[in-house]
């Protein structure tokens, strides 16, 4: 069958293979899975018991969860009663609940806890337009999501095919406020149209069919997961929802999954935990260990030498099928995104037998512009990939990557000023990031335009870059590059403390706490010794010169990094805006 609007994707399943765990969560140490069918006659229940609410054609509906069955489950509810779904991130601020729920007028939200529901009923008493409150879990006193279906037995199956019919695909679908790394969010517009183009086309990249199994961690609130999801149902693949990354390893290792999803940040932990546990090893087998690792970081696509591939077939044997075994054993893609890859990571992975695939894109392009592709020719170390079918990418004038295609934005919701900003006559979204493209078409991003700084002797400064080079070192666990109107690049560290605490172990320097630690001016020699090593190769002046070491990492709960872990620069900046400027001062 033919899919015109995103409601019609479990259709589409139910007629090209129905399963009987389209979907699942883990519940009370088991898993409840709703087949196609369930998933279908549920999705139009919830529909029905959303227009008895009053949920009207255009109507906004709220959800706050982590990822679970109910989010798919509302999401398909919502869109069949052709209103548009409005997710929320759960870590947001109780400010930002404010805004997005006010800003997008919803009329019902859906909290999958307690902690959410907290945040939820503060903005409540600011937003007159929200007149309903549901939650995932069972608690006291509160309406509980399963209400939603009976009420929907007042409405005539009928009205809610009537309802159906009227949408079209090139309608509103969805606002998603974006995360942001400055500033507040804003209110991206994709249609029906939007995401199932993005849907269609990315089906030709992934590497698996309707026997394979995926493993959702990423947030659904972010369009990556939530494009996935709809290709996931589209190919047919079972989906696992993970609402935690609290036992991730766990169920990974429990639901096996064919292809899952991740941001460098997760892929760069795996690796840190993997080479931890090299480490451990003594004897023989530690050193196995890193001439495995160590050929590994040498991988390349093509050129390989016979003698290279026989010691790679040695090294998968009895190296890596350790780390295959760890990630379930039947992992055939993990598709990386959000922020900037280390080569050396999709080195490692797929030389051990991991393909992993780096993409590119943003909320407002649905979000793929382009990703690698492990078949056809279509791997390339550094490079994002080529565009999707039907997606145009050209570089302007100053090197900001322009995008067109049927996957761009509608705009920004009530922002028109901001919409004309980015989004230009002819139809070329200005993404804001800096990149460039090979010879063969490859897509190559360098940093986001709004990033670049200038120091005060007037020389530009790429910050990614450097960061990207800082954090190959593993002494170094997150960096941030400064130096805007200073007069040299300078670097705050947060160092990866495991490490560390080893290192101090070997060397006989005491480590009785973080601050103890970083304030060891051993420590700091040594950081800026790995420091001098990611210099190399930069104009003198993009060089670190100087660095602060931070005992705590940024995290999303103190506003540092967004829901999907970048650097949030600004208030990264204002917290430590004392350390920086007596870091310059003493120049």
């Amino acid at each position: 069958m033919q899919v015109h609007r995103l409601f019609e994707i479990p259709e589409h399943q139910l007629a090209h293979g129905a399963k009987r765990e389209s979907i699942a969560t883990k519940e009370n140490g088991s898993w409840k899975a709703y087949s196609t069918q369930e998933l279908v006659d549920l999705s139009d229940r919830l529909a029905r018991g959303l227009m008895a609410l009053g949920i009207g054609p255009g109507d906004r509906v709220a959800i706050a969860s982590g990822n679970r069955s109910e989010w798919c489950l509302l999401d398909q509810a919502i869109l069949r009663a052709g209103a548009i779904n409005v997710p929320i991130y759960p870590t947001s601020s109780v400010e930002d609940y404010s805004y997005v729920l006010q800003h997008s007028e919803a009329k019902i939200c859906f909290c999958s806890n307690a902690e959410i529901l907290a945040k939820a009923s503060v903005a409540q008493k600011a937003s007159p337009p929200l007149q309903h409150v549901f939650t995932f879990d069972r608690l006291a006193g509160q309406r509980h999501w399963s209400e939603v279906a009976p009420l929907g037995e007042s409405v005539p199956v009928a009205e809610l095919q009537k309802r159906k019919d009227g949408v079209k695909r090139a309608d509103l679908a969805t606002i998603i406020y974006t995360s942001g790394t400055t500033g507040r969010p804003k209110g991206v517009m994709l249609s029906h149209d939007n995401i199932l183009s993005n849907v269609e086309a990315s089906a030709e990249r992934l590497p698996v069919d309707a026997t394979g199994r995926c493993i959702s961690f990423l947030p659904l609130c972010h369009i990556y997961e939530r494009m996935l999801m709809y290709l996931y149902l589209y190919v047919g693949v079972s989906i696992h929802f993970q609402e935690s990354m609290d036992d991730l390893g766990d169920r990974i290792r429990e639901v096996k999954p064919e292809v899952f999803t991740a941001v460098p940040r997760v892929l760069e932990k795996v690796y840190e935990r993997i080479i931890a546990k090299g480490e451990e090893q003594t004897g023989m087998k530690r050193k196995l260990f890193f001439w495995a690792l160590d050929l590994g970081l040498r991988y390349e696509v093509h050129g390989r030498s016979p003698w290279y591939n026989m010691q790679l077939a040695v090294a998968r044997k009895l190296v890596f099928s350790k780390w295959r075994a760890a990630l379930g054993g039947n992992v055939r893609c993990v598709s990386s995104g959000s922020a900037a890859l280390q080569p050396r990571l999709a080195r490692v992975f797929n030389a051990a037998g991991i393909p992993l695939m780096e993409g590119y894109g943003l909320t407002e392009t649905s979000p793929v512009v382009s990703v690698n592709d492990a078949r056809n020719d279509g791997l390339r170390f550094g490079y994002v990939g080529r565009p999707l079918k039907d997606v145009q990418v050209r570089i302007a004038d100053d090197g900001e990557i322009l995008v067109k295609g049927p996957n761009v934005m509608m705009g920004y919701y009530l922002e028109p000023e901001l919409t004309r900003d980015v989004l230009d006559p002819d139809g070329w979204f200005h993404t804001g990031d800096i990149g460039e493209v090979s010879a063969d078409g490859f897509l190559r991003i360098t940093d986001r335009k709004k990033e670049i700084f200038k120091t005060s002797g007037g020389k530009y400064v790429a910050p990614q870059v450097i960061e990207n080079k800082l954090k190959a070192s593993r002494f170094v666990e997150q960096a941030i590059v400064i130096g805007e109107n200073r007069k040299f690049p300078a670097a705050l560290i947060v160092p990866n403390f495991n490490f560390l605490k080893d290192y101090c172990a070997l060397k006989e320097i005491p480590f009785t706490d973080r601050q103890q630690v970083i304030g060891d001016k051993r420590i700091l020699d040594r950081l800026m010794k790995e420091v001098d090593t990611a210099n190399l190769g930069l104009g003198h002046w993009e060089q670190v010169k100087k660095i602060i070491l931070l005992p705590q990492e940024f995290s999303i709960e103190t506003g540092e990094l967004t829901p999907t872990l970048k650097l949030r620069r600004k208030p990264i900046l204002t917290r430590y805006a004392a350390l920086i400027d007596a870091l310059y001062e003493d120049c």
